[in-house]
């Protein structure tokens, strides 16, 4: 999952459509010049005319570093290099009145279509975080997370994988909410997100599970490794603080039940475990992390 927030994936996604449609209209214009033979910017022959057109502008100013991270975003240097060193051969041949070798224009398409599948695959894992984001926290949204999880599932099931899931309660945060007011509940929730997410591996997800409530799945985890992650999460949601509009410092804790994914077990069994072992937790007076008992 990206962690990168909703409104900054937004626009990476709409400068991307953008970029698209500058490399469509520039392919048309190549396409158009050696046709008809007529003129064309002596630009595309420059060693770097990858990074002048307005596609690679656009590519090679993206400045979010988990995005040039991504393999396809890595993939598409690659293609898009090959394209303008392919046009390129057939630009000099017109320029010089000779004929396109088949080849070479077959090379050239190849990577044209390379690219552009590239390019939509990008776009549709941007998408595809965007729309299974929650609205509110950024993080992702239950439709993601039964889809997730039992994908986990079929991995354990083949003995390639140990998981373990948590599941996080804000403990009494209607008090918040009654005394501040659900927006600045609502700024809390955020907070919480965003500071659980900074503190997860990598590999780790965390999905918008209820109101107040988060699921943590955490793969390459036994359930000693998994409780020393939620505990120092729990600890550290302690120490948060968000300002109410007078100044005020907003504090909650947090309570957490957690189980490990086991072979044979369906999702909701596993859910309905991690749950139970929250609600044990609560039971012993909040803010503590308690493992269902096996």
């Amino acid at each position: 999952m990206y962690r990168i927030n909703r409104e900054k994936l937004q626009a990476i996604i709409q400068e991307l459509d953008q970029a698209m449609y500058n490399h469509s209209q520039w392919y048309q214009n190549i396409i158009r010049s050696l046709v008809c033979r007529l003129p064309f910017d002596h630009r595309d022959l420059a060693d770097d005319a990858h990074r002048q057109c307005t596609f690679g502008q656009w590519y090679y100013h993206c400045s979010d570093a988990e995005i040039q991270q991504n393999k396809t975003f890595q993939s598409i240097r690659t293609e898009h290099r090959q394209t303008h060193q392919f046009v390129q051969k057939l630009l000099q041949a017109s320029e010089k009145n000779k004929p396109v070798l088949p080849i070479d224009y077959d090379n050239f398409a190849n990577a044209v279509e390379r690219l552009r599948l590239n390019m939509q695959t990008l776009k549709y894992e941007l998408e595809e975080t965007l729309y299974n984001r929650d609205p509110l926290t950024g993080v992702s949204n239950r439709i993601s997370m039964l889809s997730d999880l039992r994908k986990q599932m079929e991995l354990i099931e083949r003995h390639v994988e140990t998981t373990v899931i948590a599941i996080l309660d804000l403990d009494h945060f209607k008090q918040v909410n009654d005394s501040y007011g659900h927006p600045m509940g609502d700024t809390v929730l955020s907070e919480i997100a965003a500071f659980i997410l900074q503190h997860l591996r990598a590999y780790d997800s965390i999905y918008r599970y209820g109101g107040e409530e988060f699921l943590i799945m955490m793969p390459h985890s036994d359930l000693d490794t998994a409780t020393a992650i939620i505990e120092r999460i729990r600890e550290g949601v302690g120490n948060v603080r968000t300002r109410s509009s007078g100044g005020e410092p907003i504090s909650v804790t947090v309570s957490a039940g957690l189980t490990q994914l086991r072979e044979h077990q369906s999702i909701e069994a596993a859910i309905q475990s991690a749950d139970k072992a929250l609600y044990d937790a609560k039971l012993l007076g909040r803010n503590r992390v308690v493992v269902a008992s096996s």
